[in-house]
C-alpha cells in the first residue's frame, strides 16, 4: 500500500481530536499539517526513559503503548510525543500524538500509557507496527507492536509465548532475551506473578544472587504499600532482557498472587483482602487489620495498572478493591480464537481447609470442605461472564489464560482421589469446575485450550469432566487440553519444599511429587517437569495446537545462555488427545 492509503486506512489518525484514557489527555497531531522535527535527536534512551518502552492488550485498531520517564529527566512544561510507523525507520508514519507536560506526574509514578484503540488501520491486519517516544529532545528505543487481525482475516495460525513467575531475585532472564529473538510469536500471554512482592522471604527466595538483591522503601522483606511494590516495578523493569522481550512483543497479562500477597484471595466474612503469609496478618502489632489488608489490595491494584500495559483503568477514588480494578478481559483474532483473560485471586473464597501450610492448604487429608458448593475460585460475575463467552463462542479455538492448574492434581487409589495436592489451584473449587466443564459439555464446545502458570513447572493435561473416568474411549468425559508454561526463575517445587518443610515432610511430598508418581496418580498428565526453569509457546493453527517447552538456566547471567527444547506435546483439533512428539534434533 502507497503513503496516501495507509494515510487513509488510519482515518482518526489525522484529525486532530482530544480524547481521555486512563486519565491522560492525548493530542492526535495532524500528519500533514503539524510536522513533528525529529531532526538531531538525542540517541541516550536510558537516561531519560529509563524502564524503556512496551505494548500490550492489542484490539482490531490499537495498542497500549507504555513507557516511564526518569524524574531527574523531567522538565516543567515539556510535552511527550509518540510516532507509529509501518518501518522501523519511521519513513511511513501512521500517527503521532501529543501527551501534555501536566499528564507526566509522580501521581502516576511518572507511567505514562496511551491507548491507540481506533487510531491504527484495520485493514493492515495486526501489523507488526513500530513506535517510539520522543521527549526533551530524547527518541526512546524503538518498539515492535501488534494490534488484533481483522475480523474478516482467514487466519490459520498464531502463536504466543508463554510466561509466569519471574522472581527478580531468584535467578537470571536468559529465558526472555530468548522470547526477545523469537521473531516466529506473534504475541505474549503473561499469566501472573509479574513481580514477587517480597525480597528476601526465605519461603521462596534462597537469594544467591547478589547482584539482584533489593531492599525495599518501607525497610521489610516483603511490600507494605504503593511504595514498595512500585519500587519493585521499577526494579524489574530495569532488567534489560525483561525490557527486550516487552520492545519486541505486545503482551497480554493478567495478575496471580504475588503481585499482591501469597496465596492471596478474598475474606468475605471481613469484606477485605486474605494474604494469610504477610504480616498484616500474621505480626500481632498489624491486628489482622481488615483496613490494612484492604489498602494493601488497592496498592498493589494500583501499581500493577501503572506498570503493566494492560487496558484497565484504576479508580484512584474507590475505596474497595472490587471497585478500583477489573481485570478479566476477552480478546477476539478475528474467527480463528477467542481469548479469555480470567483474574483467579480478587474474588475467590477463602481456602476451604484452613490457611496453614501443610494439611490445609495443601494436601488437606481429612478435609473435603474444598468439594462445597460456595466454593468459588471467580466470583459469580466473572464466572458468569466466562461461561457465556465460551459456550457462545463460534471461534475455532477458545483459549483461557488461567493462573492455577485448572485440572486435577491428586493422591489417588485406582481413580479414586485420596488427597489433592494443592487447593490454592481449582482443585480447592471443585463444584466450580464441574459446573465449568458441564456447561462447556452441554454447548458442545470444541477446542477448548487452558494455559496456565503458577505451579513453577512444565505440565501437558488433558481436561476432564470426570476424572474418576479412566475409559480413555469415553470421548465425552474430554473437555479441552491444558498446558502449565515454567516459572522464569521462581523457584521449583522441590526448592519450595525444602524452604517450608522438614525432611521427613519434604521427602513424602518430593517422592509424591516425582513425574512417575504424578503421572500414575494422575493418568490424564500428560507430562511433567518440576526440575527446570524457562518459558514454553503454544502455536495454533487450523488442525492442531502445539506447545513446546524451552529450558534456561536462571543460574547464568549471560544473555546468550542456551535453551533446550524438552518436550513437544500436539492436541489435534479432530481427536481429543495429547500427542507427544520427539525433541530430538529441536
Amino acid at each position: 500500500m502507497d503513503r496516501r492509503r495507509f494515510l487513509t486506512a488510519a482515518g482518526t489518525a489525522a484529525s486532530g481530536l482530544f480524547v481521555t484514557w486512563h486519565a491522560q489527555a492525548v493530542e492526535w497531531l495532524n500528519l500533514g499539517r503539524q510536522p513533528l522535527d525529529t531532526r538531531g535527536l538525542r540517541t541516550d534512551s536510558a537516561r531519560v526513559f529509563d524502564l524503556s518502552v512496551a505494548s500490550g492488550d492489542p484490539s482490531a485498531t490499537g495498542v497500549i503503548l507504555w513507557t516511564h520517564l526518569s524524574p531527574d529527566a523531567v522538565r516543567p512544561g515539556e510535552p511527550l510525543f509518540v510516532q507509529v510507523a509501518l518501518d522501523a525507520g519511521f519513513q511511513t508514519l501512521l500517527l503521532q500524538a501529543r501527551i501534555e507536560p501536566h499528564e507526566i506526574t509522580p501521581e502516576r509514578d511518572h507511567t505514562i500509557k496511551i491507548d491507540l484503540d481506533g487510531h491504527l488501520p484495520e485493514t493492515l491486519s495486526g501489523g507488526p507496527y513500530h513506535y517510539r517516544f520522543i521527549y526533551d529532545g530524547t527518541v526512546s528505543r524503538t518498539g515492535r507492536c501488534r494490534t488484533l487481525p481483522q475480523a474478516s482475516n482467514a487466519l490459520r495460525r498464531l502463536k504466543f509465548g508463554l510466561l509466569t513467575c519471574q522472581d527478580y531475585t531468584n535467578g537470571y532472564y536468559a529465558a526472555l532475551r530468548h522470547l526477545a529473538q523469537d521473531d516466529s510469536i506473534d504475541y505474549v500471554l503473561h499469566l501472573g506473578d509479574f513481580i514477587y512482592e517480597t525480597a528476601g522471604d526465605p519461603r521462596f527466595q534462597s537469594l544467591p544472587f547478589a547482584d539482584r538483591t533489593m531492599v525495599l522503601p518501607s525497610g521489610g522483606t516483603v511490600a507494605f504499600d504503593v511504595a514498595d511494590y512500585r519500587f519493585i516495578y521499577r526494579r524489574y523493569r530495569s532488567d534489560p532482557n525483561l525490557q527486550a522481550a516487552m520492545e519486541r512483543h505486545t503482551f497480554i497479562c493478567v495478575p496471580d498472587d504475588h503481585e499482591t500477597a501469597n496465596d492471596s484471595y478474598w475474606d468475605a466474612a471481613r469484606d477485605t483482602l486474605g494474604a494469610p503469609d504477610h504480616p498484616y496478618t500474621t505480626d500481632p502489632q498489624y491486628g489482622n487489620s481488615p483496613a490494612l489488608l484492604r489498602q494493601l489490595k488497592l496498592d498493589s491494584q494500583r501499581a500493577w495498572s501503572e506498570y503493566v500495559p494492560a487496558r484497565v483503568r484504576f479508580n484512584a477514588q474507590a475505596t474497595h478493591p472490587h471497585d478500583a480494578l477489573s481485570v478479566y478481559r476477552r480478546f477476539q483474532f478475528g474467527g480463528f480464537l477467542d481469548l479469555f483473560m480470567i483474574d483467579n485471586r480478587t474474588y475467590r473464597s477463602a481456602h476451604a481447609c484452613g490457611e496453614g501450610d501443610v494439611f490445609q492448604r495443601y494436601v488437606p487429608l481429612g478435609c473435603t470442605r474444598y468439594n462445597g458448593p460456595m466454593q468459588t475460585m471467580l466470583g459469580a460475575r466473572q464466572r458468569d461472564w466466562l461461561i457465556e463467552g465460551l459456550t457462545q463462542s463460534r471461534a475455532s479455538w477458545k483459549l483461557l489464560g488461567n493462573q492455577t492448574f485448572f485440572g486435577r492434581l491428586a493422591v489417588t487409589f485406582l481413580g479414586a482421589q485420596i488427597a489433592p495436592l494443592n487447593i490454592d489451584a481449582w482443585d480447592g473449587f471443585t463444584a466450580e469446575r464441574r459446573a465449568l466443564t458441564a456447561a462447556l459439555r452441554e454447548a458442545k464446545v470444541k477446542d477448548f485450550v487452558v494455559v496456565t502458570g503458577d505451579l513453577h513447572t512444565y505440565m501437558s493435561s488433558h481436561i476432564k469432566h470426570d476424572y474418576a473416568n479412566l475409559n480413555p474411549l469415553d470421548l465425552g468425559n474430554y473437555v479441552g487440553a491444558e498446558f502449565m508454561t515454567p516459572s522464569v526463575t521462581s523457584s521449583n517445587l522441590g526448592e519450595m519444599l525444602a524452604a517450608k518443610l522438614d525432611p521427613t515432610q519434604r521427602q513424602i511430598l518430593m517422592q509424591g511429587l516425582a513425574a512417575p508418581a504424578v503421572r500414575v496418580n494422575n493418568p490424564h498428565v500428560q507430562f511433567f517437569d518440576s526440575d527446570r526453569q524457562g518459558y514454553s509457546t503454544l502455536e495454533l493453527t487450523d488442525s492442531h495446537a502445539e506447545w513446546v517447552a524451552y529450558a534456561v538456566n536462571k543460574n547464568n547471567p549471560d544473555p546468550a545462555t542456551a535453551r533446550r527444547c524438552i518436550a513437544r506435546q500436539r492436541k489435534s483439533r479432530y481427536l481429543p488427545w495429547i500427542v507427544s512428539h520427539s525433541t530430538q534434533g529441536y
